[in-house]
Formats: structure tokens, C-alpha cells, sequence
């Protein structure tokens, strides 16, 4: 099991800098942050890019995974998007994850006045950003015409530092886009389905995990070659909400299959609201268990 941390980009960099250096000083596997330009109950906060804060990140850190929880299809597109993950992949020495998912409803749907999209439509567009993204990454010269991207000879070159591209974890819940993580995914990353308790939710994980397998039985991927991460804070419980707990996530995380948990940087006030020495307890207690 290896366990990562997400930082949200919501700190001026003097403050956000110690805790990129400290999420790897203190043993996590990766540490992302999210792709958004506004966020729920934050979006009258300071937020910040994904890209170039994992770019800093990658200047301020060695050995650790760096990564988007998730990339957006409402607001990149798949050319210009290419350039920045090639230049984070070869920045960071190979050290990137592309953490993608279909695009939520909310600002980030709403902020370029764009027309709302059906669920249907989410997942169509889906479907071609990782096609498109995926030829751009692993071809010298790429044309493409669809419904909701286009490309024009767009270019590879130099290409990623990890081969053949920098690898994607892919976001799904429903079925279709189940079918994209199995066959685009090096991963595949779950928030579970809304629960009021925690017994409720972790039943709807067993029920994901096992309609993922079916996925990947469906696309012929080899289940050992394909990761599974839990972002195990979309549970009604935080996950640091105390050292015992977190044991406790880790431990049924690990039963159900997956090889990744990925929990958040504890704040002041929700969301995350917990205490910032949960985190060097867990790294002193619970990292080198597992």
C-alpha cells in the first residue's frame, strides 16, 4: 500500500513550499493537488493553477510523485494541455502523474460560459480528451476532428521523460468512463458514491472495485498491471481525523484491492479541518508499517 497527500492550491508559495518539502520528508509515496479555478465552498478563497505549482513543487522536491487530482476537460485542451504535461514530466525528471477526470459540474462548468453539458455529454468529451491527449503524447505528428477537440499536425516533440508518455489515472464511477480508465489507465482513482455514514460508503467502494475489475476483464488489461487508488476523503469521516482512524482506512482500503490511498493535507476549517501534527504522527506510526 502506498499512501499520497493532497495539498490544495490555495497558499501563496512561501507557505506552500515547507509542505510540498515535508510531504516528502515525511515518507508519502505522492502528493497532488487539484485542477480546478475555483472549488466549492473555496471559491471566494485564494486558489491557485495546477501547473505551475506542481512545476515549483517539482523544483522543491527529489524523489516524490507529483500529480493532478484531476485534470479538467471543462476548461484545457488536449494540445496545449500535451505541452505542459511534457514539460512537467521532463521539470519534475519523470516524477508526474496525470490524475484526469471527466470534468464536474459546478464553477469550473460554469465560469467560461460555456453550455452545461448532460452526463452523457461529459463522458463523450471525456472520451476524446484522453483519446486526443493519449495520440499527442505517443505521436510524432497527430491530426484529429471531433466533436468537442480538433488538432492540426500538433507535435510530440521531445516527448515525455517516462515512456512511452507520462502515466494517467483515471477518474471513474460510472460505467463508460470505467471503460476509459481500463483501457487509458496506468490507474484508476475512486471517490466512492455519496453516504451519509462510513459503513454506507465503504459498500459502495466494494461495489466500484468490483465493477472495475469487470472493466478491466472487458478491455483484456492485465488486473495486476493497473493501480488502484481510493481518495478515501470523500468518506463522511475525514481520514486524519485521528491516527487510529487512519490505520483503520489504510487497513480496508488494502482488503478491497487497492494498491493507493490518497487522503489531504489537514486545515484549519473544513474542508480537511484537523491538526497538522496528525500528519507527522501518521509518518512516524503508520508510513513505515506499510
Amino acid at each position: 500500500m502506498r499512501v499520497g497527500i493532497v495539498i490544495l492550491p490555495e497558499h501563496r508559495w512561501w507557505a506552500a513550499e515547507p509542505l510540498w518539502r515535508m510531504a516528502e520528508e515525511y515518507g508519502f509515496a505522492h502528493a497532488w493537488t487539484y485542477d480546478h479555478l475555483g472549488w466549492r465552498s473555496l471559491v471566494d478563497k485564494s486558489w491557485f493553477d495546477a501547473v505551475p505549482t506542481l512545476t515549483a513543487a517539482a523544483m522543491a522536491t527529489s524523489t516524490i510523485r507529483l500529480g493532478t487530482l484531476v485534470a479538467s476537460p471543462n476548461f484545457r485542451h488536449p494540445v496545449h494541455f500535451a505541452r505542459e504535461l511534457t514539460a512537467l514530466d521532463d521539470i519534475s525528471d519523470g516524477r508526474i502523474t496525470l490524475g484526469v477526470g471527466a470534468g464536474g459540474l459546478g464553477f469550473d462548468s460554469q465560469v467560461l460560459g460555456q453550455p452545461e453539458l448532460t452526463p452523457g455529454q461529459r463522458v463523450d468529451r471525456f472520451a476524446e480528451f484522453l483519446e486526443l491527449l493519449d495520440l499527442i503524447l505517443t505521436r510524432d505528428t497527430t491530426d484529429y476532428s471531433g466533436t468537442y477537440y480538433s488538432a492540426v499536425q500538433a507535435r510530440r516533440h521531445p516527448g515525455c521523460v517516462q515512456l512511452p508518455r507520462l502515466p494517467f489515472v483515471v477518474a471513474a464511477n460510472g460505467p463508460r468512463a470505467m471503460q476509459l480508465a481500463a483501457r487509458y489507465g496506468s490507474g484508476w482513482v475512486t471517490t466512492g458514491r455519496g453516504a451519509e455514514d462510513q459503513e454506507s460508503w465503504w459498500r459502495s467502494v466494494a461495489e466500484l472495485s468490483l465493477r472495475f475489475a469487470e472493466a478491466l476483464a472487458e478491455q483484456g488489461r492485465d488486473p495486476a498491471k493497473v493501480d488502484r487508488y481510493l481518495q478515501v476523503d470523500a468518506a463522511p469521516v475525514f481520514s486524519m481525523s485521528s491516527v487510529e482512524h487512519f490505520r483503520d482506512v489504510v487497513g480496508r482500503a488494502a482488503e478491497l484491492g487497492f494498491t493507493d490511498v490518497i487522503t489531504h493535507w489537514p486545515r484549519a476549517d473544513g474542508p480537511y479541518a484537523g491538526k497538522e501534527s496528525t500528519v507527522e504522527e501518521i509518518a512516524s506510526e503508520v508510513l513505515p508499517e506499510i
